[in-house]
Protein backbone atom coordinates (compact mmCIF):
# COMPACT_ATOMS: atom_id res chain seq x y z
CA UNK A 1 0.00 0.00 0.00
CA UNK A 2 1.29 3.38 -0.85
CA UNK A 3 0.50 6.63 0.51
CA UNK A 4 -2.28 7.09 -2.41
CA UNK A 5 -3.67 3.95 -1.68
CA UNK A 6 -3.71 5.17 2.23
CA UNK A 7 -5.64 8.51 1.22
CA UNK A 8 -8.29 6.42 -1.02
CA UNK A 9 -8.81 3.64 2.01
CA UNK A 10 -8.74 7.03 4.81
CA UNK A 11 -11.44 8.63 2.68
CA UNK A 12 -14.07 5.12 2.30
CA UNK A 13 -13.43 4.72 6.13
CA UNK A 14 -14.13 7.87 6.99
CA UNK A 15 -16.26 9.31 4.54
CA UNK A 16 -15.02 11.93 3.83
CA UNK A 17 -13.37 13.37 -0.10
CA UNK A 18 -10.18 12.56 -0.77
CA UNK A 19 -8.18 15.83 -0.72
CA UNK A 20 -9.55 16.13 2.64
CA UNK A 21 -8.21 12.88 3.59
CA UNK A 22 -4.71 13.34 2.09
CA UNK A 23 -5.22 17.05 4.14
CA UNK A 24 -5.70 14.85 7.03
CA UNK A 25 -2.77 12.54 6.27
CA UNK A 26 -0.15 15.19 5.72
CA UNK A 27 -1.45 17.09 9.10
CA UNK A 28 -0.85 14.36 11.07
CA UNK A 29 2.35 13.37 9.74
CA UNK A 30 3.41 16.98 10.30
CA UNK A 31 2.53 17.15 13.94
CA UNK A 32 4.40 13.73 14.23
CA UNK A 33 7.56 15.24 12.68
CA UNK A 34 6.92 18.63 14.69
CA UNK A 35 6.73 16.83 17.67
CA UNK A 36 9.87 14.25 17.03
CA UNK A 37 11.75 17.82 16.29
CA UNK A 38 10.63 19.35 19.34
CA UNK A 39 12.46 16.13 21.01
CA UNK A 40 9.17 15.08 22.39
CA UNK A 41 7.73 11.37 22.07
CA UNK A 42 4.48 10.86 20.17
CA UNK A 43 2.56 8.21 21.41
CA UNK A 44 -0.73 7.14 19.65
CA UNK A 45 -2.49 5.02 22.46
CA UNK A 46 -3.21 1.51 20.80
CA UNK A 47 -1.30 2.01 17.96
CA UNK A 48 2.35 3.15 19.12
CA UNK A 49 5.22 5.38 19.91
CA UNK A 50 7.28 7.25 17.72
CA UNK A 51 10.76 8.59 19.21
CA UNK A 52 14.71 10.34 18.25
CA UNK A 53 17.37 7.41 18.87
CA UNK A 54 20.88 8.61 19.24
CA UNK A 55 23.40 6.72 17.34
CA UNK A 56 26.82 7.62 18.39
CA UNK A 57 29.73 8.57 16.34
CA UNK A 58 31.81 5.60 15.33
CA UNK A 59 34.21 4.75 12.59
CA UNK A 60 33.50 2.97 9.42
CA UNK A 61 34.71 1.65 6.25
CA UNK A 62 34.31 2.95 2.62
CA UNK A 63 32.77 -0.04 0.60
CA UNK A 64 34.37 1.12 -2.40
CA UNK A 65 38.13 1.74 -1.34
CA UNK A 66 38.18 0.36 1.98
CA UNK A 67 39.24 3.83 3.46
CA UNK A 68 38.43 3.95 6.75
CA UNK A 69 36.02 6.89 7.99
CA UNK A 70 34.69 8.58 10.51
CA UNK A 71 30.71 8.77 10.80
CA UNK A 72 29.47 11.55 12.52
CA UNK A 73 26.42 10.95 15.81
CA UNK A 74 22.96 11.59 14.62
CA UNK A 75 19.58 10.83 15.56
CA UNK A 76 16.96 8.65 13.70
CA UNK A 77 13.68 8.85 14.18
CA UNK A 78 12.38 4.85 15.47
CA UNK A 79 8.47 3.33 15.52
CA UNK A 80 8.06 0.89 18.77
CA UNK A 81 4.27 -0.47 18.10
CA UNK A 82 1.93 -1.25 21.08
CA UNK A 83 0.55 -4.40 22.66
CA UNK A 84 -2.83 -4.21 21.62
CA UNK A 85 -1.53 -3.49 18.35
CA UNK A 86 0.65 -6.00 17.83
CA UNK A 87 -1.56 -8.41 19.48
CA UNK A 88 -4.21 -7.86 16.86
CA UNK A 89 -2.48 -9.63 14.53
CA UNK A 90 -2.44 -12.91 16.50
Amino acid sequence: MNKNDLVRAIANKAGITIKDAGAALDAVIGAITDGLNAGEKVQISGFGTFELKSKDAREGINPKTGEKINIAASKIPAFKFGKAYKDSFN
